[in-house]
């Protein structure tokens, strides 16, 4: 009973200090805001290159403007881009918040929980990896599903263009019909050039928004097609076909690699159940891996061979298309 007591204080003290640090590092005012204050300074002519301070929002797009602790992670990791993925909107100093309390939390509760305090920095590792594996999981879960999309979308644009509607319109027309993720991605394009971003430019940054290859297919043939011409409804019914040829296609490896992936599954799990299988059978035994100082060598051989065995399993049963 007083490990729960005490695992609901530490949650509650964990995130206390989230929403402080949040709302130290958030601002009274929007971007929207700043930057239209900035634009309506000097009788609407916006600021100059004198006032304009360095990072100012004129000199980036709106959502382009990172936390130092963003940028630190940028150079490892897109957190931006990735919570577009997943669909969460979330700033990402708040994401990287979080995944500080994870930590913090996990830690904690290790060295209260576990009689092992040596080995707590494995809990924080956990704590900091579980959200970012937890966020790409989401991403690529969200990517799929807007890959299965897409096939269907351009044969809706299609037909829309032999209807005789303009390209926009069909962009439109997926936006309004089209479910989540597809949907609101046409939407913003839709919108951003309404609002006098041109449609190249709209398509590439939807084409960066979204880590799809086959949308980059689409939106590379857009572009070559409003600069040399062409007959485009035709160009995105090949597209379409080719996209579900390589689902096939990757149905099939997926069928063929069953094997490799339940194999690595097996040998994966094994050292982890035959370790809790020994703890039961032979407590002391075990013991001398935390005990013993060679113990501990090997304990953390053991782990970093097993990551390592699921890097080259992976490696072999994945095959691009």
């Amino acid at each position: 009973m007083i490990y729960i007591v005490v695992i609901v204080c530490i949650a509650i003290s964990v995130s206390g200090v989230i929403f402080a640090a949040s709302t130290m590092f958030s601002n009274d005012k929007s971007s929207v805001q700043t930057r239209l204050e900035s634009l309506t300074k000097n009788h609407g002519r916006g600021v100059t290159k004198a006032d304009q301070p360095v990072g100012s929002l004129l000199s980036s797009p709106l959502d382009d403007a990172p936390h130092l602790l963003e940028a630190f992670v940028g150079r490892f990791f897109n957190l931006r881009r990735k919570l577009h993925s997943a669909g969460w909107q979330m700033e990402p100093i708040k994401f990287i918040l979080i995944a500080g309390g994870s930590a913090t939390a996990c830690t904690l509760a290790y060295l209260v929980l576990s009689p092992f305090k040596s080995l707590f920095p494995a809990a924080t590792g956990l704590g900091v990896i579980a959200p970012f594996f937890y966020l790409s999981f989401m991403a690529k879960r969200r990517l799929k599903k807007f890959g299965s999309q897409l096939p269907d979308t351009l044969d809706l644009i299609g037909q829309a263009l032999r209807a005789g509607q303009s390209l926009p319109s069909g962009i439109q027309l997926v936006a309004q019909q089209a479910a989540d993720p597809l949907g609101p991605e046409f939407a913003r394009c839709y919108e951003e050039q309404n609002l006098g971003v041109s449609l190249e430019q709209s398509l590439l940054s939807m084409a960066d928004r979204v880590d799809n290859l086959d949308l980059r297919f689409f939106v590379t043939s857009v572009v070559l097609q409003r600069q040399t011409g062409g007959d485009l409804a035709e160009i995105l019914d090949k597209i379409a076909h080719l996209i579900r040829e390589r689902f096939t296609i990757q149905g099939q490896i997926q069928a063929l690699t069953g094997e490799g992936r339940l194999s690595g599954a097996v040998l994966l799990a094994l050292p982890p159940v035959l370790f809790v299988t020994m703890l039961r059978l032979n407590y002391d035994y075990v013991m001398m891996l935390f005990e013993d100082p060679l113990g501990h060598k090997m304990l953390a051989g053991g782990i970093v061979f097993q990551f390592l065995g699921a890097w080259m399993i992976k490696k072999i049963i994945t095959i691009k298309v």
